[in-house]
């Protein structure tokens, strides 16, 4: 799990359970995760909160177009520090008392490998998001994460974050769907990024949606470079959505909310 989850946590009142949100990258991380550890009874996480062994946690697990977070309690058993600069590896063991629980994700977990439309959306479309700003990166991953309810289940999204240039190109490949990217980055700028995957036959066909606070003149260097669509920033999420309905031939099969 730690290899592939990012975690978000929050304390709810200062009498319940410590929240740990775990975001899985994939629906396979997932089941990976459940049948080597959650079934056997606990998992482990890393986290930059400062936690005690004996605290108790309530894990909300989600992944790329489940349509709902999965609840578990435990406990957490043992704490290992890997470094100043890095997260902590914690153990939580799941509460005995919680066995409907697991009940009730063993079944769960049973109609997500059947892919059944009421637990998993039927299309998990891939975003590569480039933005060195975090808070629009965020914005951006929110929103869509929001249309998934929205879709009915249909269509869910599984983003992910590059800060430059050189950095998407790393993460770029095949099975993205769809490119975001701002103009002004630092290193290869987004209008140097584009022209390199446009320049990849791989990615002829790819929809590009380049999103900057430039004039007309950035409009212009950018559509010539390669990208479909330009927006101005701020960015307007009803915006974008309309855009990548015009762009994404999956629009047809599974239409994107209004």
């Amino acid at each position: 799990m730690s290899d592939e989850s990012g975690f978000d946590d929050r304390r709810l009142h200062t009498r319940t359970p410590l929240v740990l949100k775990v975001e899985y990258g994939s629906r396979d991380g997932f089941l990976r995760d459940y049948t080597a550890n959650i079934s056997r009874g606990g998992t482990m996480l890393r986290t930059s909160r400062d936690l005690d062994e004996g605290t108790e946690v309530d894990l909300l697990l989600s992944f790329p177009g489940l349509l709902k977070e999965i609840t578990l309690r435990g406990v957490v058993r043992w704490i290992q520090d890997e470094g100043q600069d890095e997260d902590r590896a914690v153990g939580v063991e799941f509460l005995g008392d919680d066995e409907r629980n697991f009940r009730e994700l063993a079944r769960l977990v049973e109609r997500i490998e059947a892919g059944d439309e009421g637990v998993v959306a039927s299309f998990v479309m891939r975003v590569l998001v480039v933005e060195d700003n975090p808070h629009v990166a965020q914005l951006i991953q929110r929103g869509l994460d929001a249309q998934l309810q929205r879709s009915g289940g249909r269509i869910g999204f599984e983003v992910q974050h590059a800060s430059d240039g050189l950095q998407a190109l790393a993460l770029l490949d095949e099975s993205v769907h769809l490119l975001i990217t701002d103009i002004f980055l630092p290193g290869l700028d987004g209008e140097q990024m584009i022209r390199k995957v446009r320049a990849d036959g791989r990615f002829d066909n790819l929809p590009i949606i380049a999103v900057s606070a430039g004039g007309n003149e950035v409009r212009h260097r950018v559509l010539e470079a390669g990208a479909d669509f330009f927006l101005a920033k701020p960015l307007r999420l009803a915006d974008l959505l309309g855009s990548m309905r015009r762009l994404l031939a999956v629009g047809d099969r599974v239409p994107l909310p209004q």
